[in-house]
């Protein structure tokens, strides 16, 4: 019965440091204040409340994510006539679905 208790234990570690491996090695999240506003003032980043992949494109500009234009479908639902997925962005008239990357939305947005 030890045995077994400490196999459970050693597992359950392993699992905890492959958790903290895994959430210490995100990216760093840009954090270039210019190219965020530029990115905000030339495009809709349409999220809803509860999505993983908008909290994972949001996290993506870092505390420069307050400068993007962003529309929360959950509290904004007449925003989102036409929306089909989440996140989705709108630039000059074109929808991106999904996630996007730092160096897509430039080159979208001219930024």
């Amino acid at each position: 019965m030890k045995k077994a208790n400490t196999i459970t234990i050693v597992i359950i570690l392993a699992v905890i440091i492959f958790a903290l491996l895994i959430m210490l090695n995100k990216p760093e999240p840009v954090t270039d204040k210019e190219v965020v506003k530029c990115i905000g003032e030339n495009s809709v980043l349409y999220i809803q409340l509860g999505c993983p992949h908008c909290e994972d494109q949001k996290e993506m500009f870092g505390e420069n994510k307050k400068y993007l234009n962003i529309v929360d479908c959950f509290y904004e639902r007449e925003k989102c006539s036409g929306i089909g997925s989440i996140p989705t962005w709108v630039i000059h008239g074109e929808k991106y679905e999904r996630i996007q990357s730092v160096e897509k939305l430039k080159e979208l947005t001219g930024c």
